[in-house]
């Protein structure tokens, strides 16, 4: 019977690259840049890679549909290199083919790289999709702010939230992210805001203005896993293990059914619940210490903080206002400043959570470092409200 990953794999090493508009350099070299990184940090040779999984979502602009761009890009060993994609939970899903293979045991080291070059594609949001089998099934506006400014007003109107509460706990949200972009030396956005000029922002979908809305980015993100044994004959000290690591998917449920109201993600419920049981938490609102959640809107940070079972159902947008997810407060939510800030290259958003995650538990964040973290986790989201792939992942000490 099947017993879940926990403790089952560590993480040697991680990297990241400065994120932002790398006109300057191609997705190789924000490949290496990551690598490089990681492998310093991982203390290990690319001779003891035994597989790589490598993430990127829009092939066509990128490295093609293929691994060889990894594998060429780093001159790695001839190992095999599997390329995978789930839309904006790309990074998660590579980290979860690496982390799968050294559980179990058909690697003892494996590398999961996720990049993505969007600048370059000339577009302010997302390029335009191909047409494909789904898009017709869940592109119910056309844009992305156009979905997830339905979820606002599902949720607002579910919980009885008036426009002005819900646009200021909103703005909350940004200006939180912000301040925490500031201390981030690799963020994308490292500029503060008031809360008066995210309420006063152009408006880019109702009632989503442009502060709460994150923006396009370049970037890559590396990890480098192994077993916890592995790491300790290496001399590690200070080891950061998986403790639960879950995928959900739509169904087809949310779209079809009148018992989905639009105003929550199933898919991340599900995955919350099986993370926490995995983990061994019971009461994720005492045990979490702090969390990255996938803020591609304001909005969305918001809902998930109830779909992960942090704040009551109905009792978020207090939670928020109150402080409760501010660096200072007692669950620190983005506080490399997230999607938001730190910025979205698709392919490597997922890896990039958990490196910070990482770098909290090891002591190592510089300005930002939170007290004594221990448990870390991270939400990365794909699709839409409608049909979407939910991501959750649990890391902590050994």
């Amino acid at each position: 019977m099947a017993a879940g990953i926990k403790d089952k794999v560590a993480i040697l090493g991680m990297g990241c690259s400065k994120f932002g508009e790398r006109w300057e350099a191609g997705a190789e070299e924000l490949i290496v840049e990551a690598y490089e990184e990681a492998i310093q940090d991982a203390g290990v040779d690319r001779s003891q890679l035994d597989a790589a999984w490598f993430s990127t979502a829009m092939e066509n602009v990128n490295v093609g549909k293929g691994g060889i761009a990894l594998s060429t890009a780093l001159r790695l060993p001839n190992i095999a290199v599997t390329r995978v994609e789930n839309f904006c939970a790309s990074g998660s899903e590579a980290f979860r083919g690496a982390v799968y293979a050294v559980a179990s045991g058909a690697c003892d080291i494996a590398l999961a790289l996720g990049v993505e070059k969007l600048k370059d594609t000339g577009y302010g949001g997302l390029p335009a999709a191909e047409q494909g089998t789904l898009n017709p099934l869940w592109a119910a506006t056309g844009s992305a702010p156009g979905n997830f400014a339905q979820l606002a007003s599902a949720y607002g109107a579910k919980h009885g939230v008036n426009k002005e509460d819900l646009k200021r706990a909103l703005a909350h949200i940004s200006v939180k992210s912000h301040a925490n972009g500031v201390k981030n030396p690799k963020a994308h956005l490292q500029k503060a805001i008031t809360e008066e000029q995210a309420l006063n922002a152009p408006m880019i979908a109702e009632p989503l203005g442009l502060f709460d809305c994150c923006g396009v980015s370049d970037g890559a993100a590396a990890a480098i896993v192994t077993t916890p044994e592995i790491a300790k004959s290496m001399g590690k000290d200070n080891i950061v293990t998986i403790k639960a690591l879950q995928l959900s998917l739509s169904n087809g449920t949310e779209a079809a059914y009148n018992a989905w109201d639009g105003s929550y993600f199933h898919t991340t419920r599900i995955a919350a619940q099986k993370a926490y049981k995995e983990a061994g938490i019971d009461k994720p609102r005492d045990q979490v210490s702090m969390f990255e959640c996938h803020d591609c809107f304001s909005i969305t940070e918001l809902v998930t903080m109830e779909d992960l079972y942090l704040s009551a159902e109905g009792t978020v947008v207090n939670d928020v206002m109150d402080g409760f997810y501010d660096a200072d407060g007692q669950i620190p939510c983005q506080i490399d400043g997230g999607l938001k800030c730190f910025g979205h290259p698709i392919g490597a958003s997922g890896i990039r959570m958990l490196y910070e995650m990482y770098l909290q538990i090891q002591g190592r964040a510089g300005d930002r470092q939170l007290s004594n973290p221990s448990i870390g986790m991270t939400h990365n989201l794909g699709g839409s409200p409608v049909s979407n792939v939910a991501s959750v992942c649990i890391i902590g000490a050994a």
